[in-house]
């Protein structure tokens, strides 16, 4: 079993950086989900940004959630995005 999400911080480009138990920070793409059923209310960034965690996972108001063990697997480790948009510009006092 992975670890659960522990923090949980939307950024504009409808990624996700999560902190998990075991102390690991990974981001999350969203964008491919953006376009299936439940998840195409999440384009709006407004709502996306109204992400919170619950129960070891990400939700939504709406009922949306991701699978805690699909954001571990399916996350790259922070320090690996760092290159990537969604964590230009932060430092290490900004992650979750």
């Amino acid at each position: 079993m992975n670890p659960r999400v522990k923090t949980v911080r939307a950024n504009d480009d409808f990624t996700l950086v999560i902190r998990f138990e075991n102390s690991e920070t990974r981001v999350f793409d969203m964008k491919p989900y953006l376009d299936r059923g439940i998840f195409s209310e999440l384009k709006d960034l407004s709502y996306f940004k109204a992400v919170r965690v619950a129960m070891g996972t990400v939700v939504w108001p709406h009922g949306q959630d991701v699978c805690p063990d699909t954001l571990y697997e399916g996350g790259v480790p922070y320090n690996e995005a760092a290159p990537c948009e969604s964590a230009r510009g932060v430092g290490q006092a900004q992650r979750p």
